[in-house]
């Protein structure tokens, strides 16, 4: 690599399941849409592709709404975008939020119009559904490159690969390889084995062994280094995706990261990075006399953990709320276990399993433990429970009143009276209560409504009537009856 030049990262954006990882996974000639759980892309993943021989490092980024966070991280690490849209469907909620994206980063971007293959795809339909939306391509009053592609076929990526060289060339992208190394962190794991470990994208400068890596208030020992495909490396240059294990704490995703000759540097940074920022233990919209459903949420990286909080954050109820009382990326433990019988909640978990302690105290303690794969069937299972968990609300509604003239006969529970209507109707079958002076006294049911005489179904116009109802307390001449529904909340 010349000195001052360095491989564009590109970020593909768009709206879920409009073809990224396949544009991906055509360019780099790997699966990883089987891989994911209903086919969406969940997490942000780097990689490194060839085009004539040149070096593109590309990131994955989700689509899904409820990924934005990640979407805007992925923007901001990134040079280039390649906003992806549907020829099926042109823009959507998320191509516009992709768009954003890329416009607060301040970056270039081309448009990839896909799945050009399928029988519905409207190329031109697409090109102004863009420009309705204010992204103006080539040929129609703009500057925006695009290509037409299929992901089945290959046909136009060559093309679109060009385009992405000709936008690097044009953005003269440089780095200095001699530099202490510093960039993003794309992405962050608890793993089994390696303990806190994150992904990295390096903007500028090396990377090499025997120094440390500090992101926010998180630090680690640069004891190996993993590229992309997972294969151990001495040294790494910018723009390449790395991997790096040992944190003593879990970094945060999005934060930028540097690097420190010394275990005392690192940690003099961090105690530093800290003091700059206060992130709250629990997050709760707790307000008085709502019910509260707490949640121990567990993920499998920091980036879903994002992803989870906003989606909950749009569940709401007039009675209820959500409050998260501990979150953390890993499998579901005891402490976990321990913590959801504590506060009366209930365990969330992402892409991970339970431990076979934590099951047991689980099982022995009712606690429930959510297992979700997809992001939307989380907020779905969510919002269930939280409705279900909100006490149930009588709400009466009156919807007739008369007040009673003469008690006839009374026979056990029924009675017939006479009444005089005031407002609204009455019938046959609905329930009643009996007012006296002004406290309820009794409550019952009509049996009968007889008008001139005649029997009839219901009662709402002006006059005299004859009633039977059914209640325990004998009624007499003022009285007022009221009858009501009830719903349920």
């Amino acid at each position: 690599m010349a000195k001052g030049a360095r491989p564009p990262i590109i970020a593909v954006m768009g709206h879920i399941d409009h073809g990224k990882s396949s544009l991906l996974d055509y360019i780099r000639k790997a699966n990883v849409v089987a891989g994911e759980a209903g086919g969406i892309t969940q997490h942000v993943s780097a990689y490194i592709a060839l085009h004539n021989d040149r070096a593109i490092t590309f990131l994955d980024t989700p689509g899904h709404e409820a990924f934005k966070a990640l979407r805007t991280r992925g923007a901001a690490a990134a040079d280039i975008a390649i906003l992806v849209v549907a020829a099926d469907e042109g823009v959507m909620p998320q191509t516009l939020d992709a768009l954003n994206a890329i416009k607060e980063a301040s970056i270039p971007f081309i448009v990839a119009i896909t799945k050009i293959d399928k029988n519905n795809a409207d190329i031109e339909r697409t090109k102004i559904s863009l420009l309705e939306h204010g992204i103006f391509l080539e040929g129609m009053g703009g500057e925006i490159a695009f290509m037409p592609i299929s992901s089945k076929s290959g046909s136009g990526i060559p093309e679109l690969l060009d385009l992405v060289v000709l936008a690097t060339d044009l953005s003269e992208i440089t780095a200095d390889p001699d530099a202490p190394a510093e960039g993003f962190v794309l992405e962050s794991t608890q793993d089994p084995k390696r303990g806190a470990s994150a992904t990295l994208i390096i903007k500028n400068g090396s990377l090499e062994t025997g120094c440390f890596v500090v992101a926010g208030d998180a630090y680690a020992p640069v004891r190996f280094i993993e590229d992309f495909r997972g294969s151990r490396i001495e040294k790494a240059l910018p723009s390449e995706p790395v991997r790096i294990s040992g944190f003593n704490s879990l970094p945060p995703s999005g934060a930028l990261f540097s690097v420190v000759g010394s275990k005392k540097e690192a940690e003099k940074l961090t105690k530093e990075n800290a003091a700059k920022s206060v992130i709250p233990s629990s997050q709760s919209v707790s307000t008085e006399g709502i019910t509260e459903l707490p949640l121990v949420i567990k993920a499998d990286v920091a980036g879903s953990l994002d992803a989870i909080i906003h989606e909950l954050s749009k569940i709401t109820h007039e009675r209820g709320c959500l409050r998260i009382i501990s979150t953390g990326v890993g499998t579901v433990s005891e402490n976990d276990v321990k913590t959801a019988i504590a506060s009366g909640g209930i365990i969330v978990s992402f892409n991970v399993g339970t431990d076979g302690v934590a099951s047991e105290l689980a099982d022995r303690n009712n606690i429930s433990i959510l297992n979700f794969s997809i992001i939307y069937e989380l907020s779905e299972k969510i919002t269930e429970r939280l409705t279900s968990h909100v006490p149930v609300v009588t709400v009466e509604k009156e919807t007739g009143k008369a007040l009673v003239l003469k008690s006839f006969s009374s026979s056990g529970k029924k009675q017939v009276l006479g009444a005089r209507f005031i407002s609204g109707t009455f019938s046959v079958g609905n329930k009643i209560k009996i007012i006296r002076g002004t406290e309820e006294i009794s409550r019952g049911k009509i049996i009968n409504l007889q008008q001139a005489r005649a029997d009839i179904k219901e009662i709402k116009t002006e006059g005299d009537f004859g009633i039977e109802i059914e209640a325990k307390t004998p009624l007499i001449y003022g009285d007022t009856l009221i009858e009501f529904t009830t719903t349920e909340s």
